[in-house]
């Protein structure tokens, strides 16, 4: 039997009073620091969106970074007056995500509709972002607003502890909370209605957060936990499930939902090793998609080389990213398996932030952390055409 303990599964929180959208008001745009480079080995285009000193992180690999429209792609800055912010592809001028409120944090965008979903403070909030791109923003700077819908504020007695995800069609969001007693939970928020509603209640030390939804389910989700990390809940039952048992002492992280009711995931036996797996929810099977590579007496070093992290699959079920700990960025063919590399040299191993790569709406960029600049940037990579057309 599974460790939890459910909590008033089919209770809801009284329905927020939706909020009516305040105007329209202008955001912050900066300059562009875009540096844009050829990769020497494939010949991608690698576009680096931030160059300042201070650090700038992609959002994590399984949130959407792109808006919808993929004309903006967001990040996090620990530069002064940063947080949540957005680079215009088109232009590369910076968006600042800020208002007199204070920033956001917690971000993803939406599946549909150039909006994003974050949190400030305790208030979930929706922005319709609206963009007239400059045709020369060295005279002239780009034209971004926003209109803001507070979608709820959240009930005293729950921290969020997550950023937020929303589901296939568009009418939740998920969270993961801490609860007034330290124990950790989820739940979801109606987008139009405001409505908090609890799903599960799980005990201190077997939660690990990275709440998300299903692409293509809306009624599932899942989050990380212990002693099996791949959990997921059906949210018209609230009953947590591990859906993969773990052997002693393997290795299973990072998991990322795909198409069909399957989750991809890092798997592997031995030390150092880790492949890029796929588990198909309604067989049970498990098949790797992305190999990584394992030998006798090899250094931690030179298998990370060969061994894959933070995969995220792209929603049209043909490719999922991956990255390594030399910041290496490889793409895997879903029907093939065949491993084509976009870029390689973006980290050192054993230092600085990781690529956390994620796909653009397109299926034709990607986004990731790089160092190779010498800081920690925001780079987006566009990969060749010939190398998506290839089976």
């Amino acid at each position: 039997m599974l460790n939890v303990m459910l909590f008033a599964v089919f209770a809801s929180l009284p329905a927020a009073k939706p909020h009516a959208p305040t105007g329209a008001f202008a955001l912050d745009v900066l300059p562009s620091e875009r540096r844009i480079v050829k990769d020497a080995v494939t010949g991608a285009e690698l576009a680096f969106v931030t160059t300042d000193p201070e650090v700038d992180n992609n959002l994590y690999f399984h949130e959407r970074s792109f808006l919808a429209d993929d004309s903006l792609v967001l990040f996090t800055s620990r530069r002064k007056a940063g947080g949540l912010m957005g680079c215009l592809l088109v232009t590369g001028e910076l968006i600042r995500f800020s208002t007199d409120e204070g920033g956001l944090h917690g971000a993803t965008a939406a599946r549909r509709g150039n909006r994003v979903f974050a949190l400030r403070g305790r208030s979930v909030v929706e922005w319709t972002i609206s963009i007239r791109a400059s045709s020369d923003a060295m005279r002239a700077p780009s034209k971004v607003e926003a209109v803001e819908r507070i979608v709820c504020t959240l009930p005293a007695g729950m921290s969020p502890a997550t950023s937020l995800n929303e589901n296939s069609d568009g009418r939740l969001l998920s969270l993961g909370v801490v609860f007034a007693d330290g124990a950790p939970g989820v739940v979801t928020i109606g987008v139009r209605t405001g409505r908090v509603r609890h799903v599960c209640r799980v005990p201190e030390g077997s939660f690990h957060g990275h709440v998300q939804f299903s692409r293509t389910n809306p009624n599932l989700l899942s989050y990380a936990g212990s002693p099996n990390r791949l959990m997921v809940v059906d949210i018209r039952g609230g009953a947590p499930r591990a859906v993969y048992s773990e052997l002693t002492g393997e290795l299973v992280t990072h998991e990322c939902w795909w198409v069909r009711d399957q989750i991809v995931f890092c798997g592997g036996h031995r030390r150092g090793e880790s492949h890029v797996k796929c588990l198909d929810l309604r067989t049970g099977e498990a098949r790797i998609v992305g190999a990584g590579s394992w030998w006798p007496g090899g250094t931690d070093s030179e298998l990370a080389k060969w061994n894959w992290w933070h995969p995220c699959a792209l929603d049209s079920g043909r490719w999922v990213a991956a990255d390594n700990w030399h910041g290496d960025i490889v793409i895997f063919d879903g029907l093939s398996t065949r491993m084509h590399l976009v870029t390689q040299g973006h980290r050192t191993y054993g230092g600085g932030d990781h690529p956390h790569v994620s796909w653009d709406r397109s299926g034709t960029r990607l986004v990731f952390t790089s160092h190779r600049l010498g800081g920690s940037d925001v780079c987006v990579a566009t990969i060749p055409a010939a190398m998506l057309g290839r089976r």
